[in-house]
This record gives C-alpha cells, structure tokens and sequence, in this order.
C-alpha cells in the first residue's frame, strides 16, 4: 500500500474550515478534506482555562504533500498557535491510497 497521511487542525469558524478544506483540495495538497461539526475544545491559553466552540477539518494527502499542506494550513490559519497534527497511516484499503496519490498529483 502506498502510504498517506492525515493532516488534522481545527478552527473556531464552519466558514473557515471549509475554505482551508477547499484551498487544500483546489491545490492538489490533499485529496479530499472533511469538516467535522462542532466540537467543545478546553484548554490553557494566556494563562487561562478556554473552552471555544471548534470545527475539526482532517486532510488525506501524501508524505510529499505535507509539508507544502502544513505551510498552507498554518499561512492561512486565524489562530496564533494553531493545532496542526500529521498522522502517517500504516494500513488501509490500498485502493483508496492509490486513489490519494492521483488526487494529489498536477
């Protein structure tokens, strides 16, 4: 199976995660995004407990492609710090791989 990697931030806007989803997918940085609903995130910022209402948005993309989608991600990302996570899947339908890796190329 050829490897791929899920990209995963969250955002505090439904409107935001789609463009970013968009963007990422236009680009060929990722073969298909998906926006989750909305998520109660609690965590310390500015020496606070926060608790913010959060859209998850999780990317498919290849090794190749994740720098490039990190950079995107983070360039037009509204959050000071934002929380972008790269996981490497081990196993899957190698189908859908290969369909990742078309997605991804010009």
């Amino acid at each position: 199976m050829e490897q791929i990697c899920v990209v995963t931030t969250v955002v505090d806007a439904r409107r935001v995660a789609d463009v970013l989803a968009a963007a990422a997918v236009a680009g060929r940085l990722a073969a298909c995004a998906q926006v989750g609903g909305q998520v109660d995130s609690t965590y310390w910022w500015q020496s606070a407990i926060q608790t913010t209402g959060e859209w998850s948005v999780q990317f498919k993309t290849t090794p190749d492609r994740v720098d490039a989608l990190v950079d995107q991600i983070r360039l037009n990302h509204p959050y000071e710090v934002p929380e972008i996570l790269v996981t490497r899947v081990e196993c899957g339908n190698a189908d859908y791989a290969s369909w990742v890796r078309e997605q991804t190329r010009s």
